[in-house]
């Protein structure tokens, strides 16, 4: 019988859920992490955390299922949208943590960007 996994990689927690066919939960799994605020409105985050805890939660539940990672036919993610990571092309590995844009922080950064964007047109 074939299966659907559904992850979650959210801002606080990575979830993958494991699902048969008719929409019944077979398993779950969840792993928490951490962010840290260097600065006033700024969250960061560990990319490899993120990675280490999105795959745990997948092999959780697999494991709760009973289910094999073979008989998985189809995979659903839903992300952090506003999280950026910058990836280093020749290693793979991120170039600083991960910064996730609060709601208040794109509104600045748009804020920003608008004026920046005004005083090119003006020729200032």
């Amino acid at each position: 019988m074939p299966y659907v996994l559904a992850v979650d990689q959210g801002t606080s927690s990575s979830r993958a859920i494991v699902f048969d066919t008719s929409g019944a939960v077979l398993g779950v799994g969840q792993r928490d992490f951490d962010s840290t605020f260097p600065a006033d409105g700024w969250v960061e985050q560990d990319p490899e955390v993120i990675w280490r805890t999105t795959v745990q939660a997948v092999r959780d539940a697999l494991a709760a299922s009973g289910v094999a990672a073979t008989d998985i036919a189809a995979m659903g993610i839903a992300n952090q949208r506003e999280t950026t990571v910058v990836w280093d092309a020749q290693t793979g590995k991120a170039v600083h943590p991960a910064i996730v844009c609060r709601t208040g922080a794109r509104r600045t950064a748009a804020r920003t960007w608008s004026g920046r964007a005004s005083r090119r047109a003006s020729g200032t």
